[in-house]
């Protein structure tokens, strides 16, 4: 029973962790805050799609 409501949760989990499943993503990071690869890994652990990864600085 505990094995069946374990993969449940985790199947629940997933589901929502593929938020931008499906979607396209341009992403423009910042040096002094968060970089576009950093932002380019959370967005494809998501499912999402990256066409464009930059990280500018914007003065």
């Amino acid at each position: 029973m505990t094995k069946v409501i374990t993969i449940h949760i985790f199947k629940e989990r997933r589901e929502k962790m593929a938020i931008l499943k499906g979607k396209k993503v341009i992403i423009i990071g910042d040096r002094d805050g968060v970089p576009g690869p950093a932002i380019q890994a959370c967005v494809e652990t998501a499912g999402g799609e990256v066409v464009f990864a930059s990280t500018e600085c914007f003065v």
